[in-house]
């Protein structure tokens, strides 16, 4: 699937693990959490606030689009989403860190491709 921008972001309800309609099962998902729990806290608020938390959850399910099957390519990608989703400041500075990282690396082969140690290097090796 060809991700548009943001769709790994989005909140989905995830019919394969849901055991109504996927909503409690997306929610967990989204943030990571135990679906257990999550379904714990939706009895307990079906429970305590009957229209509220039914209303809810059919807005859910029928609002909320199912989760693609092919959302991620591999699970690396699918690691750095549920990282991103849990900690956005974090995931970003560390993807900022790297970039420097990358950037120091970059300046450095540039500086030694432009040097004429390069070139004497290059030298050395054609008379190999």
């Amino acid at each position: 699937m060809k991700c548009e921008y943001g769709c790994h972001n989005k909140l989905y309800r995830d019919t394969e693990n849901g055991k109504v309609a996927g909503v409690c099962a997306g929610i967990a998902d989204y943030f990571s959490w135990d679906v257990t729990i999550v379904r714990i806290v939706t009895v307990v608020a079906a429970i305590s606030f009957t229209l509220l938390t039914v209303f809810v959850y059919i807005c859910g399910a029928i609002f909320l689009q199912p989760k693609p099957r092919d959302l991620y390519e591999d699970p690396v990608e699918e690691a750095y989403w549920r990282q991103y989703r849990k900690s956005p400041r974090n995931t970003m500075d560390a993807t900022k860190r790297r970039f420097r990282d990358l950037e120091k690396k970059m300046r450095k082969m540039e500086a030694y491709m432009t040097s004429s140690k390069f070139n004497l290097d290059r030298e050395f090796n054609k008379m190999k």
